[in-house]
């Protein structure tokens, strides 16, 4: 499982989820160009002291993170368009969890380029929630299903 966030805006949402993937040992992809640097001070406050723990992989570009996928390797779309509501999808352990820019999305090849597209259900006149919030849930519930919280053991796995 891995948690990949596609040309992310806001230093504070990425050091966000940097800790999230730190703290529950779940890789992270950087695909840029970011918003900002990635040393950033904003990025390093919000991850706190987390991100020498974070297995992070920067890349150039869409070419370069698809170029370095595994070939069993799913993409899982978060958008406010998906097709298929977050708790009925069926996780595996090789799934690569994409979040667009906190100011765009992701472009259309994208989104024709995963395999699934999530959409978390919202009170009626919201349109989404903070990316890291969005990645925090998606997340939690894709390690339930598949067994991969640190410390889960056989008897903890669906």
């Amino acid at each position: 499982m891995r948690v990949a966030l596609f040309q992310p805006d806001i230093p504070q949402n990425a050091g966000a989820i940097l800790r999230l993937c730190a703290c529950l040992g779940v890789g992270l992809d950087i695909i840029g160009p970011a918003g900002f640097v990635l040393t950033d001070a904003k990025l390093r406050r919000a991850g706190l002291d987390y991100a020498a723990h974070a297995v992070l992989t920067a890349h150039d570009g869409w070419a370069a993170f698809t170029a370095a996928l595994a070939p069993d390797g799913r993409l899982v779309l978060l958008t406010t368009s998906g097709d298929t509501d977050y708790r009925a999808a069926a996780y595996r352990a090789d799934d690569i969890l994409v979040l667009g820019r906190e100011s765009a999305g992701v472009p259309d090849f994208v989104h024709e380029a995963a395999q699934l597209r999530l959409t978390i259900p919202l009170a009626a006149g919201m349109r989404s929630l903070n990316v890291a919030t969005a990645a925090a849930m998606v997340l939690g519930e894709a390690l339930r299903q598949t067994g991969g919280f640190p410390g889960d053991t056989p008897a903890h796995r669906p």
